[in-house]
Protein backbone atom coordinates (compact mmCIF):
# COMPACT_ATOMS: atom_id res chain seq x y z
CA UNK A 1 0.00 0.00 0.00
CA UNK A 2 1.27 3.28 -0.35
CA UNK A 3 2.63 5.86 1.73
CA UNK A 4 0.19 8.84 1.93
CA UNK A 5 -0.12 11.63 4.31
CA UNK A 6 -2.17 11.86 6.90
CA UNK A 7 -5.75 13.64 7.22
CA UNK A 8 -5.28 17.16 8.78
CA UNK A 9 -5.21 17.22 12.14
CA UNK A 10 -8.29 19.87 12.45
CA UNK A 11 -10.20 17.21 10.53
CA UNK A 12 -12.93 15.82 13.11
CA UNK A 13 -14.88 12.92 12.34
CA UNK A 14 -18.30 12.69 11.96
CA UNK A 15 -19.97 11.81 15.15
CA UNK A 16 -22.14 8.50 15.28
CA UNK A 17 -25.18 7.65 16.73
CA UNK A 18 -26.56 4.25 17.17
CA UNK A 19 -30.49 4.53 16.35
CA UNK A 20 -32.57 1.36 16.90
CA UNK A 21 -33.66 -1.38 14.98
CA UNK A 22 -35.00 -0.66 11.38
CA UNK A 23 -36.42 -2.99 8.31
CA UNK A 24 -33.05 -5.03 8.34
CA UNK A 25 -33.45 -6.09 11.43
CA UNK A 26 -31.03 -5.25 13.38
CA UNK A 27 -29.42 -1.64 15.35
CA UNK A 28 -27.56 0.45 12.65
CA UNK A 29 -25.13 3.51 12.93
CA UNK A 30 -25.48 6.73 11.39
CA UNK A 31 -23.46 9.81 11.05
CA UNK A 32 -25.42 12.62 12.66
CA UNK A 33 -23.40 15.58 11.44
CA UNK A 34 -23.90 18.01 8.40
CA UNK A 35 -22.82 16.74 5.39
CA UNK A 36 -19.34 17.50 4.55
CA UNK A 37 -18.41 18.34 0.64
CA UNK A 38 -14.88 18.47 1.54
CA UNK A 39 -15.32 14.78 1.65
CA UNK A 40 -16.44 14.35 -1.82
CA UNK A 41 -12.70 14.44 -2.84
CA UNK A 42 -10.96 12.73 0.11
CA UNK A 43 -9.59 9.90 -1.83
CA UNK A 44 -7.46 12.12 -4.27
CA UNK A 45 -4.96 12.86 -0.80
CA UNK A 46 -3.83 9.30 -1.68
CA UNK A 47 -0.82 10.27 -4.44
CA UNK A 48 -1.23 6.99 -5.87
CA UNK A 49 -4.49 7.38 -6.63
CA UNK A 50 -4.45 11.07 -7.91
CA UNK A 51 -2.13 9.14 -10.82
CA UNK A 52 -4.81 6.71 -10.83
CA UNK A 53 -7.55 8.83 -11.79
CA UNK A 54 -5.62 11.08 -13.98
CA UNK A 55 -4.34 8.14 -16.53
CA UNK A 56 -7.29 6.53 -16.05
CA UNK A 57 -9.70 9.30 -17.37
CA UNK A 58 -7.38 10.04 -20.28
CA UNK A 59 -7.70 6.06 -21.40
CA UNK A 60 -11.47 5.59 -20.88
CA UNK A 61 -11.75 8.88 -22.80
CA UNK A 62 -10.66 6.72 -25.50
CA UNK A 63 -12.40 3.34 -24.61
CA UNK A 64 -15.95 5.29 -24.83
CA UNK A 65 -15.08 6.62 -28.32
CA UNK A 66 -14.31 3.19 -29.89
CA UNK A 67 -17.28 1.81 -28.09
CA UNK A 68 -19.12 3.76 -29.68
CA UNK A 69 -17.53 3.92 -33.07
CA UNK A 70 -17.67 -0.32 -32.93
CA UNK A 71 -20.71 -0.06 -32.49
CA UNK A 72 -22.01 2.41 -35.01
CA UNK A 73 -19.72 0.16 -37.00
CA UNK A 74 -20.99 -3.09 -36.41
CA UNK A 75 -24.77 -1.75 -37.47
CA UNK A 76 -23.82 0.00 -40.14
CA UNK A 77 -21.84 -2.70 -42.10
CA UNK A 78 -24.93 -5.43 -41.04
CA UNK A 79 -28.15 -3.32 -40.31
CA UNK A 80 -28.65 -6.24 -38.01
CA UNK A 81 -29.49 -6.25 -33.97
CA UNK A 82 -29.00 -9.66 -34.02
CA UNK A 83 -25.14 -9.64 -35.11
CA UNK A 84 -24.51 -6.14 -33.00
CA UNK A 85 -25.75 -8.58 -30.40
CA UNK A 86 -23.58 -11.64 -31.42
CA UNK A 87 -20.78 -9.45 -31.79
CA UNK A 88 -20.91 -7.88 -27.86
CA UNK A 89 -21.41 -11.64 -26.98
CA UNK A 90 -17.90 -12.68 -28.83
CA UNK A 91 -16.44 -9.63 -27.03
CA UNK A 92 -17.29 -10.23 -23.83
CA UNK A 93 -17.27 -14.30 -23.47
CA UNK A 94 -13.58 -14.26 -21.68
CA UNK A 95 -14.87 -12.57 -18.97
CA UNK A 96 -17.29 -15.06 -18.41
CA UNK A 97 -14.69 -17.71 -19.10
CA UNK A 98 -11.45 -15.87 -17.75
CA UNK A 99 -12.75 -13.52 -14.74
CA UNK A 100 -12.16 -15.90 -11.45
CA UNK A 101 -8.79 -17.23 -12.45
CA UNK A 102 -7.79 -13.91 -12.98
CA UNK A 103 -9.23 -13.40 -9.46
CA UNK A 104 -6.95 -16.03 -8.73
CA UNK A 105 -3.83 -14.36 -10.30
CA UNK A 106 -4.14 -11.21 -8.43
CA UNK A 107 -4.07 -12.24 -5.66
CA UNK A 108 -0.85 -14.23 -6.42
CA UNK A 109 1.26 -11.54 -8.21
CA UNK A 110 1.88 -7.53 -8.05
CA UNK A 111 -1.37 -6.18 -9.12
CA UNK A 112 0.92 -3.82 -11.22
CA UNK A 113 2.45 -5.59 -13.46
CA UNK A 114 -0.80 -7.43 -14.28
CA UNK A 115 -2.32 -3.94 -15.36
CA UNK A 116 0.51 -2.42 -17.17
CA UNK A 117 0.60 -5.79 -19.25
CA UNK A 118 -3.24 -5.70 -19.95
CA UNK A 119 -2.94 -2.16 -20.87
CA UNK A 120 -0.41 -2.56 -23.13
CA UNK A 121 -2.34 -4.95 -25.18
CA UNK A 122 -5.62 -3.75 -25.33
CA UNK A 123 -3.46 -0.63 -27.07
CA UNK A 124 -2.33 -3.31 -29.87
CA UNK A 125 -5.53 -3.65 -30.67
CA UNK A 126 -6.88 -0.53 -30.78
CA UNK A 127 -4.00 0.16 -33.48
CA UNK A 128 -5.34 -2.98 -34.97
CA UNK A 129 -9.05 -2.23 -35.61
CA UNK A 130 -7.67 1.13 -36.16
CA UNK A 131 -6.06 0.21 -39.18
CA UNK A 132 -8.69 -2.89 -40.71
CA UNK A 133 -10.37 -0.07 -40.32
CA UNK A 134 -8.30 2.97 -42.44
CA UNK A 135 -7.21 0.73 -44.97
CA UNK A 136 -11.03 -0.62 -45.28
CA UNK A 137 -10.45 -3.83 -45.23
CA UNK A 138 -12.56 -4.70 -42.05
CA UNK A 139 -15.54 -7.16 -41.56
CA UNK A 140 -18.08 -7.80 -38.95
CA UNK A 141 -15.99 -10.57 -38.04
CA UNK A 142 -12.29 -8.61 -38.26
CA UNK A 143 -14.07 -6.57 -35.24
CA UNK A 144 -15.64 -9.74 -33.15
CA UNK A 145 -11.98 -11.56 -33.24
CA UNK A 146 -10.28 -8.16 -32.05
CA UNK A 147 -13.41 -7.56 -29.67
CA UNK A 148 -12.69 -11.64 -28.59
CA UNK A 149 -9.09 -10.64 -27.45
CA UNK A 150 -10.43 -7.47 -25.90
CA UNK A 151 -12.28 -9.35 -23.92
CA UNK A 152 -9.42 -11.59 -22.58
CA UNK A 153 -7.20 -8.55 -21.46
CA UNK A 154 -10.79 -6.76 -20.04
CA UNK A 155 -10.90 -10.21 -18.01
CA UNK A 156 -7.69 -10.01 -16.31
CA UNK A 157 -8.01 -5.83 -15.87
CA UNK A 158 -11.21 -5.83 -14.36
CA UNK A 159 -10.81 -7.87 -10.99
CA UNK A 160 -7.32 -6.68 -10.75
CA UNK A 161 -7.86 -2.96 -11.35
CA UNK A 162 -10.88 -3.28 -8.90
CA UNK A 163 -8.88 -4.95 -6.12
CA UNK A 164 -6.08 -2.76 -6.85
CA UNK A 165 -8.22 0.50 -4.98
CA UNK A 166 -7.94 -0.51 -1.75
CA UNK A 167 -4.07 -0.88 -1.76
CA UNK A 168 -4.12 3.19 -3.03
CA UNK A 169 -6.41 4.46 -1.00
CA UNK A 170 -6.98 2.06 2.55
CA UNK A 171 -10.56 0.68 3.77
CA UNK A 172 -11.79 4.43 5.49
CA UNK A 173 -11.58 5.74 1.79
CA UNK A 174 -12.80 2.84 -0.18
CA UNK A 175 -16.69 3.99 -1.02
CA UNK A 176 -15.32 7.38 -1.67
CA UNK A 177 -12.37 6.25 -4.23
CA UNK A 178 -15.23 3.61 -5.45
CA UNK A 179 -17.63 6.26 -5.97
CA UNK A 180 -15.21 8.80 -8.03
CA UNK A 181 -14.18 5.92 -10.07
CA UNK A 182 -17.49 5.79 -11.19
CA UNK A 183 -17.61 9.51 -11.50
CA UNK A 184 -14.64 9.35 -13.65
CA UNK A 185 -16.02 6.29 -15.43
CA UNK A 186 -19.00 8.20 -16.48
CA UNK A 187 -17.30 11.60 -17.32
CA UNK A 188 -15.92 9.84 -19.87
CA UNK A 189 -19.06 8.13 -21.32
CA UNK A 190 -20.22 12.23 -21.40
CA UNK A 191 -16.68 13.18 -23.02
CA UNK A 192 -15.93 9.73 -25.66
CA UNK A 193 -19.03 9.66 -26.81
CA UNK A 194 -19.34 13.45 -27.87
CA UNK A 195 -15.82 13.20 -29.48
CA UNK A 196 -16.73 10.02 -31.05
CA UNK A 197 -19.34 11.67 -32.93
CA UNK A 198 -17.57 14.10 -34.24
CA UNK A 199 -14.73 12.07 -35.46
CA UNK A 200 -16.77 9.72 -37.30
CA UNK A 201 -18.43 12.63 -39.02
CA UNK A 202 -15.40 13.96 -40.02
CA UNK A 203 -12.36 11.58 -40.06
CA UNK A 204 -14.46 8.31 -39.85
CA UNK A 205 -14.65 5.14 -36.99
CA UNK A 206 -10.64 4.72 -37.60
CA UNK A 207 -9.67 7.92 -36.10
CA UNK A 208 -11.14 7.14 -33.22
CA UNK A 209 -9.51 3.31 -32.60
CA UNK A 210 -6.53 5.18 -33.32
CA UNK A 211 -6.90 7.92 -30.71
CA UNK A 212 -7.85 5.18 -28.12
CA UNK A 213 -4.60 3.53 -28.89
CA UNK A 214 -3.11 6.61 -28.03
CA UNK A 215 -4.77 7.01 -24.87
CA UNK A 216 -3.43 4.05 -23.42
CA UNK A 217 -0.01 5.76 -23.19
CA UNK A 218 -1.74 8.07 -20.38
CA UNK A 219 -2.93 5.04 -17.37
CA UNK A 220 0.61 2.70 -18.73
CA UNK A 221 2.57 6.11 -17.48
CA UNK A 222 0.52 6.56 -14.43
CA UNK A 223 0.87 3.32 -13.51
CA UNK A 224 4.74 2.93 -13.66
CA UNK A 225 5.14 6.55 -11.78
CA UNK A 226 3.38 4.96 -8.77
CA UNK A 227 5.53 4.76 -5.74
CA UNK A 228 4.06 1.33 -4.29
CA UNK A 229 5.61 -0.75 -0.91
CA UNK A 230 7.84 -3.82 -2.11
CA UNK A 231 5.84 -6.79 -0.97
CA UNK A 232 6.77 -10.36 -1.64
CA UNK A 233 4.26 -12.72 -2.73
CA UNK A 234 3.67 -15.60 -0.60
CA UNK A 235 5.08 -18.53 -2.36
CA UNK A 236 2.27 -20.77 -3.96
CA UNK A 237 1.05 -23.96 -2.03
CA UNK A 238 -2.34 -24.69 -3.56
CA UNK A 239 -3.54 -25.36 -6.89
CA UNK A 240 -5.96 -22.91 -9.50
CA UNK A 241 -9.06 -25.00 -8.76
CA UNK A 242 -8.54 -24.90 -4.66
CA UNK A 243 -8.10 -21.11 -4.30
CA UNK A 244 -11.17 -21.00 -7.07
CA UNK A 245 -12.85 -23.27 -4.95
CA UNK A 246 -12.11 -20.97 -1.44
CA UNK A 247 -13.49 -17.83 -2.98
CA UNK A 248 -16.50 -19.31 -4.50
CA UNK A 249 -17.19 -21.00 -0.96
CA UNK A 250 -16.60 -17.54 0.90
CA UNK A 251 -18.79 -15.59 -1.10
CA UNK A 252 -21.59 -18.40 -0.82
CA UNK A 253 -20.98 -18.45 2.59
CA UNK A 254 -21.35 -14.59 3.03
CA UNK A 255 -25.42 -14.42 2.52
CA UNK A 256 -24.79 -10.22 1.91
CA UNK A 257 -22.46 -11.35 -0.66
CA UNK A 258 -24.03 -14.10 -2.40
CA UNK A 259 -27.53 -12.75 -2.68
CA UNK A 260 -25.98 -8.98 -3.53
CA UNK A 261 -23.81 -11.24 -6.26
CA UNK A 262 -27.32 -13.00 -7.52
CA UNK A 263 -29.14 -10.05 -7.90
CA UNK A 264 -26.05 -8.08 -9.98
CA UNK A 265 -25.78 -11.24 -12.11
CA UNK A 266 -29.60 -11.34 -12.85
CA UNK A 267 -29.78 -7.42 -13.46
CA UNK A 268 -26.45 -8.18 -15.89
CA UNK A 269 -28.38 -10.71 -17.82
CA UNK A 270 -31.73 -9.05 -18.66
CA UNK A 271 -31.32 -5.21 -17.93
CA UNK A 272 -27.95 -4.01 -19.19
CA UNK A 273 -28.31 -4.74 -23.03
CA UNK A 274 -30.29 -2.08 -23.33
CA UNK A 275 -26.88 -0.25 -23.38
CA UNK A 276 -25.91 -2.30 -26.67
CA UNK A 277 -29.23 -1.92 -28.59
CA UNK A 278 -28.71 1.91 -28.28
CA UNK A 279 -27.72 2.52 -32.27
CA UNK A 280 -30.97 0.44 -33.13
CA UNK A 281 -32.87 3.06 -30.77
CA UNK A 282 -31.10 5.91 -32.32
CA UNK A 283 -31.13 4.77 -36.30
CA UNK A 284 -34.32 2.91 -36.17
CA UNK A 285 -36.81 4.14 -33.92
CA UNK A 286 -35.57 7.99 -32.99
CA UNK A 287 -34.13 8.47 -37.08
CA UNK A 288 -31.34 10.15 -35.00
CA UNK A 289 -28.18 8.85 -36.46
CA UNK A 290 -24.69 8.95 -34.89
CA UNK A 291 -24.99 12.26 -33.95
CA UNK A 292 -28.17 10.98 -31.85
CA UNK A 293 -26.48 7.95 -30.65
CA UNK A 294 -23.90 10.07 -29.40
CA UNK A 295 -26.67 12.36 -27.57
CA UNK A 296 -27.85 9.08 -25.99
CA UNK A 297 -24.54 7.87 -24.86
CA UNK A 298 -23.64 11.60 -23.28
CA UNK A 299 -27.09 11.55 -22.11
CA UNK A 300 -27.04 8.59 -19.28
CA UNK A 301 -23.01 9.37 -18.97
CA UNK A 302 -24.27 12.97 -17.50
CA UNK A 303 -26.86 10.85 -15.03
CA UNK A 304 -23.95 8.12 -14.14
CA UNK A 305 -21.41 11.10 -13.72
CA UNK A 306 -23.88 12.76 -11.37
CA UNK A 307 -24.69 9.63 -9.67
CA UNK A 308 -21.01 8.77 -9.00
CA UNK A 309 -20.92 12.65 -7.53
CA UNK A 310 -23.98 12.25 -5.21
CA UNK A 311 -22.74 9.01 -3.88
CA UNK A 312 -19.25 10.72 -2.79
CA UNK A 313 -21.46 13.19 -0.85
CA UNK A 314 -23.86 11.46 1.13
CA UNK A 315 -23.00 7.60 0.69
CA UNK A 316 -21.54 7.63 4.29
CA UNK A 317 -24.32 9.17 5.40
CA UNK A 318 -27.56 6.82 4.59
CA UNK A 319 -27.79 3.35 4.96
CA UNK A 320 -26.43 0.96 2.28
CA UNK A 321 -29.64 -0.82 1.75
CA UNK A 322 -31.50 2.03 0.24
CA UNK A 323 -29.01 2.99 -1.93
CA UNK A 324 -28.80 -0.54 -3.52
CA UNK A 325 -32.43 -0.99 -3.55
CA UNK A 326 -33.77 2.19 -4.27
CA UNK A 327 -30.83 2.94 -7.19
CA UNK A 328 -32.15 -0.58 -8.66
CA UNK A 329 -35.91 0.15 -8.69
CA UNK A 330 -35.20 4.00 -10.50
CA UNK A 331 -33.17 2.13 -13.32
CA UNK A 332 -35.29 -0.02 -13.80
CA UNK A 333 -38.41 2.63 -13.90
CA UNK A 334 -35.81 5.04 -16.56
CA UNK A 335 -35.17 1.83 -18.81
CA UNK A 336 -38.65 0.63 -18.86
CA UNK A 337 -40.26 4.03 -20.08
CA UNK A 338 -37.02 4.78 -22.55
CA UNK A 339 -38.21 1.60 -24.34
CA UNK A 340 -41.59 3.10 -25.23
CA UNK A 341 -39.98 6.34 -26.10
CA UNK A 342 -40.54 8.15 -29.51
CA UNK A 343 -38.74 11.06 -29.15
CA UNK A 344 -34.81 11.54 -28.76
CA UNK A 345 -35.09 14.48 -26.28
CA UNK A 346 -37.26 12.54 -23.59
CA UNK A 347 -34.81 9.63 -24.72
CA UNK A 348 -32.09 11.28 -23.56
CA UNK A 349 -33.35 12.57 -20.31
CA UNK A 350 -34.77 8.85 -19.47
CA UNK A 351 -31.20 7.46 -19.70
CA UNK A 352 -30.13 10.23 -18.13
CA UNK A 353 -32.02 9.17 -14.65
CA UNK A 354 -30.90 5.65 -15.37
CA UNK A 355 -27.40 6.57 -15.49
CA UNK A 356 -28.05 8.27 -12.07
CA UNK A 357 -29.83 5.43 -10.30
CA UNK A 358 -27.74 2.67 -11.89
CA UNK A 359 -24.55 4.21 -10.89
CA UNK A 360 -25.58 4.85 -7.13
CA UNK A 361 -27.16 1.28 -7.13
CA UNK A 362 -23.74 -0.69 -8.89
CA UNK A 363 -20.89 1.40 -6.80
CA UNK A 364 -22.56 0.33 -3.32
CA UNK A 365 -23.33 -2.89 -4.49
CA UNK A 366 -19.28 -2.65 -4.57
CA UNK A 367 -18.59 -1.11 -2.03
CA UNK A 368 -20.22 -3.65 0.28
CA UNK A 369 -18.55 -6.40 -1.36
CA UNK A 370 -15.14 -5.29 -0.85
CA UNK A 371 -15.41 -3.98 2.98
CA UNK A 372 -16.79 -7.42 3.61
CA UNK A 373 -13.98 -9.58 1.74
CA UNK A 374 -10.74 -9.77 3.54
CA UNK A 375 -7.60 -9.30 1.89
CA UNK A 376 -6.25 -12.11 1.07
CA UNK A 377 -9.26 -12.79 -1.10
CA UNK A 378 -10.53 -9.77 -2.25
CA UNK A 379 -8.51 -10.52 -5.74
CA UNK A 380 -10.82 -13.81 -5.78
CA UNK A 381 -14.04 -12.34 -4.62
CA UNK A 382 -13.56 -9.34 -7.16
CA UNK A 383 -12.90 -11.94 -9.87
CA UNK A 384 -16.28 -13.53 -9.01
CA UNK A 385 -17.99 -10.14 -9.01
CA UNK A 386 -16.64 -9.06 -12.26
CA UNK A 387 -18.35 -12.50 -13.49
CA UNK A 388 -21.76 -11.56 -12.50
CA UNK A 389 -21.61 -8.11 -13.29
CA UNK A 390 -19.41 -7.91 -16.69
CA UNK A 391 -19.23 -11.75 -16.85
CA UNK A 392 -22.67 -12.31 -17.79
CA UNK A 393 -23.38 -9.66 -20.42
CA UNK A 394 -22.46 -11.68 -23.40
CA UNK A 395 -25.64 -13.94 -22.60
CA UNK A 396 -27.63 -11.00 -21.97
CA UNK A 397 -26.14 -9.30 -25.46
CA UNK A 398 -27.55 -12.67 -27.16
CA UNK A 399 -30.56 -12.99 -25.52
CA UNK A 400 -31.61 -9.37 -25.80
CA UNK A 401 -30.53 -9.29 -29.28
CA UNK A 402 -32.38 -12.44 -30.25
CA UNK A 403 -35.80 -10.99 -28.54
CA UNK A 404 -35.39 -7.89 -30.28
CA UNK A 405 -35.13 -9.65 -33.64
CA UNK A 406 -38.23 -12.39 -32.85
CA UNK A 407 -40.27 -9.44 -31.30
CA UNK A 408 -38.87 -5.89 -30.69
CA UNK A 409 -36.28 -4.46 -29.63
CA UNK A 410 -38.64 -1.72 -27.62
CA UNK A 411 -40.42 -5.08 -26.19
CA UNK A 412 -36.44 -6.52 -25.26
CA UNK A 413 -35.76 -3.50 -22.90
CA UNK A 414 -39.43 -2.98 -21.11
CA UNK A 415 -38.95 -7.05 -20.74
CA UNK A 416 -35.41 -7.02 -18.86
CA UNK A 417 -36.55 -4.12 -16.83
CA UNK A 418 -39.51 -6.15 -15.87
CA UNK A 419 -38.51 -9.53 -15.14
CA UNK A 420 -35.33 -7.37 -12.66
CA UNK A 421 -37.91 -5.60 -10.89
CA UNK A 422 -39.57 -9.06 -9.83
CA UNK A 423 -36.30 -10.43 -8.95
CA UNK A 424 -35.70 -7.31 -7.00
CA UNK A 425 -38.83 -7.40 -4.53
CA UNK A 426 -37.85 -10.69 -3.92
CA UNK A 427 -34.19 -10.20 -2.90
CA UNK A 428 -35.59 -7.41 -1.16
CA UNK A 429 -37.53 -9.52 1.25
CA UNK A 430 -34.60 -12.24 1.68
CA UNK A 431 -31.96 -9.39 2.35
CA UNK A 432 -33.04 -8.53 5.52
CA UNK A 433 -32.93 -11.33 7.19
CA UNK A 434 -29.54 -12.21 6.26
CA UNK A 435 -28.15 -9.55 6.69
CA UNK A 436 -29.04 -9.08 9.97
CA UNK A 437 -27.12 -12.94 10.21
CA UNK A 438 -24.00 -10.97 8.83
CA UNK A 439 -23.43 -8.25 10.71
Amino acid sequence: MQTSDPPPSNEHPPRIAVVPVDAVAQARRVVTAKLDWRRTFVAFRHRNYRLFFAGQLVSLIGTWMQTVAMGWLVYDLTHSPFLLGLVTFLSGLPMTLLTIPAGVLADRVPKRAVLIATQIAAMLLAFAIAGLTYWKIVTVWHIAIIGLLLGVTNAFDMPTRQSFVVDMVGKDDLMNAIALNSSMFNGARVIGPALAAVLIATVGEAGCFFLNGLSFLAVIAAYLAMRLTLTVPQSVVRSLKQETLEGIRYVWGNPVIRDTMLLIAVVSLFALPYGMLMPVFARDILKAGPKGLSYLFVANGIGAFLGALTLAVIGDTLPQRWLFFGGLFGFFAMTFAFAFSQTLWLSAVLLLGAGWAMTISFATANTVVQLRTPDELRGRVMGIYVLAFIGLGPFGSLLSGAIARAISTPFAVAFGAAVCAIATLIVARLLPRESARAA
